[in-house]
């Protein structure tokens, strides 16, 4: 798919007054290197506050810098989803996996936010979950529905559990996982979140639903969000999940890190989410069937 472009608008921060542009955007968005940044100048493509820019501009605290990107052809992405709960104040569907949440990555229409808005323009999500995830995701059609929503979202007042598929044979039913989440060096984009004993408090309950010679299927339950939690828990107790590209024992980026967060080759479903509705008072218990993927035991 060949998309419209996108503007991406950035404000100058007191940190970087008095850096040069070029070495600002090399750094902001390190996925082009100083010399395709220049190239990207000469076509005129960033601006300084509205002025067209060469890379040779002192930067100052407070200027807004866009960055007017062509039309590019997206990845391909699933570009269907299910349906599970819409009523006048929320909306929940159930995401394939290949779909991106939110834009990134180079996607950006190629999305379940772009494809739920084409329908339903008001609706915007409560939570996201990876590109490779499946299962539930939340919108929320009105700012007080998201407002409440998200107030409770990483509380018990909100349950999420998840379908996951590990390498290994478990050795315990039940596992509780608090893990420190922070970010860890990664060589081709700066950092990762990982397993890190100055990160951020996080729980997870993992309880196993089947297990086979070389593999296991946990249900893990979520006690706060951060960032690919699930697949760095389940690997930092030596679990991780099957195929996973990124993460391996420890929660840790594998040593080549060759892989980034959104590439997927792993099973992983947010299957049951309950909550009460912010408006209605009502108990909601949502279920998305797991993919063909996953076996059933």
């Amino acid at each position: 798919m060949l998309n419209r472009g996108y503007a991406y608008t950035t404000i100058i921060g007191s940190e970087h007054h008095g850096r040069t542009l070029l070495s600002h955007l090399a750094s902001l968005y390190p996925h082009s290197t100083a010399q395709e940044w220049q190239q990207k100048l000469d076509n005129r493509e960033v601006t300084v506050d509205g002025v067209a820019a060469n890379g040779e501009e002192s930067l100052n605290a407070g200027q807004t810098l866009v960055w007017n990107r062509p039309p590019w052809i997206e990845p391909d992405a699933p570009q269907h989803f299910e349906v599970l709960f819409e009523d006048e104040h929320l909306l929940a569907v159930n995401k394939p996996s290949g779909l991106p949440t939110l834009p990134g990555g180079g996607f950006m229409q190629n999305t379940l936010l772009h494809l739920v808005q084409l329908q339903t323009p008001e609706a915007n999500p409560v939570h996201r979950l990876g590109r490779a995830t499946s299962g539930i995701v939340l919108f929320a059609k009105t700012p007080q529905t998201a407002a409440q929503l998200t107030a409770n979202w990483n509380t018990p007042k909100v349950q999420k559990i998840y379908r996951a598929l590990s390498q290994g044979v478990a050795e315990q039913d039940v596992y509780e996982i608090l893990t420190p989440i922070g970010l860890v060096p990664h060589a081709l984009i700066g950092s990762v979140w990982a397993a890190s004993a100055g990160g951020k408090p996080s729980k997870s309950v993992a309880k196993v639903i089947a297990r086979t010679t070389n593999s296991t299927t946990f249900a893990v339950s979520l006690y706060s969000g951060r960032p690919h939690q699930i697949r760095i828990h389940l690997a930092s107790i030596d679990y991780p999940l099957l195929g996973d590209p990124l993460y391996g024992v420890g929660g840790q980026p594998l040593e080549d890190h060759r892989a980034l967060p959104g590439d997927g080759g792993y099973l992983l479903h947010a299957q049951f989410l309950r909550f009460q509705h912010p408006i209605t008072e009502e108990q909601i218990n949502l279920e998305a069937a797991l993919p063909p993927e996953f076996s059933v035991p």
